[in-house]
């Protein structure tokens, strides 16, 4: 186990927080507002690295472990948890092509991705499945050299604006042996996007649908064989529980931080707040949760980046542990704040609502607790 950083995982967390204190926390609540995604900034991250941080080098990847991500993603959040998370999603998708695809399509997609010149969404859910995520209907038939795509993805962020779509679709039978992954080009005829949703958190970055009409996607445009595209959605989505949990942790943590200065400047009843025994105990508390929650966090990296057999049980287990963790410190936050976490211009609201949305995506904490019970319970089998 590793409790202590290294020069370089300090050096590249520390670069990680900087640009997002420089580049993007002074904009974030402007950009929730505009509901504007922040593209250029996310590119000048992306020549930092961050755009393909565990990508292999020989297609400009910055070839880094599942660790290092962590720390990048909960630097990045300090600014903004809805750009950062973008950021993860982007990640994971060129991983799957990098994971799972040919030399060629890893050489075709790849170096511009890690640049993010192209930019990439993950394309899973559907209207009618969520949680259920093998019972998807999006069908995808042979036709010569081509698939012909029919159906809609849900709720997918930078829909619209992404160039790839790396899309979970059904070209056999029912069940999770059926799905296979499709690197789709957002430009294919056919293909068409709903209306910006109206969202609670995570405006900074689109979330829409994603409909297929008799859409033609080249057969060599197919991650793998026909058959695994549930597997490769799973693989996927350990190591995105990993990044989202990042994300909240980052997020909370600057509202834990706005909430400090905030108690040593705020006077009641002839006192700093910082000098209410209550208030100290809650602050550590707040601390206390973020600590824990990020050393699980790191336990879970770990364990992916070895591939150890219990890494996708921990992965849940941190996200569910995580997620919680990093909201309940924000809404604390908000609390300490009074009135004033109510209004817009602190940013502790936003800093709530984007954070809650982590305990629903990336798989429902619910179903974290699935994936972990059903672990335990072959165990003991």
């Amino acid at each position: 186990m590793q409790f202590a950083l290294t020069e370089d995982q300090i050096a590249v967390r520390d670069m990680a927080r900087e640009f997002a204190a420089e580049k993007i926390a002074p904009f974030a609540l402007k950009w929730d507002e505009e509901k504007f995604f922040p593209v250029d900034v996310m590119r000048e991250a992306a020549a930092l690295g961050i755009g393909g941080i565990y990508i292999r080098d020989d297609v400009g990847g910055s070839a880094l472990t599942r660790f290092d991500a962590a720390l990048i993603f909960e630097a990045l959040a300090t600014g903004c948890p809805t750009v950062s998370a973008f950021i993860s999603i982007h990640n994971m998708a060129a991983w799957m092509i990098d994971a799972y695809g040919s030399n060629a399509q890893r050489q075709k997609w790849l170096p511009r991705l890690c640049t993010m010149e192209l930019i990439a969404s993950y394309a899973l859910t559907e209207p009618g499945a969520g949680s259920d995520a093998a019972a998807l209907s999006t069908r995808a038939v042979r036709d010569g050299d081509h698939y012909v795509l029919n159906g809609q993805k849900q709720f997918i962020s930078g829909a619209g604006t992404s160039d790839l779509y790396v899309a979970m679709v059904r070209t056999g039978g029912e069940g999770a042996g059926g799905v296979s992954t499709l690197v789709i080009e957002g430009d294919t005829p056919g293909v068409s996007f709903g209306a910006n949703e109206r969202k609670m958190g995570w405006n900074a970055q689109p979330t829409r649908a994603v409909i297929f009409e008799n859409a033609r996607v080249p057969i060599a445009n197919r991650l793998g064989d026909e058959g695994i595209g549930f597997k490769i959605a799973m693989a996927g989505l350990d190591g995105g529980r990993l990044n989202i949990t990042a994300c909240s942790l980052g997020g909370a943590q600057s509202a834990l931080d706005k909430s400090l200065a905030y108690v040593k400047e705020r006077k009641a009843f002839g006192k700093r707040l910082d000098e209410f025994q209550a208030l100290q105990f809650r602050l550590a508390d707040m601390a206390i949760e973020l600590e824990a929650a990020r050393t699980f966090l790191w336990r879970a990296a770990a364990a992916l980046d070895r591939k150890d057999p219990d890494a996708t049980m921990l992965c849940a287990m941190a996200k569910r542990f995580g997620t919680d963790a990093g909201f309940e410190v924000a809404n604390q936050a908000l609390q300490l704040h009074g009135g004033y976490g109510y209004l817009a211009e602190y940013g502790i609201e936003k800093i709530v609502r984007d954070l809650r949305v982590h305990q629903i995506l990336e798989g429902t904490n619910e179903i974290m607790r699935v994936i972990v019970a059903r672990k335990m319970i072959e165990g003991a089998r």
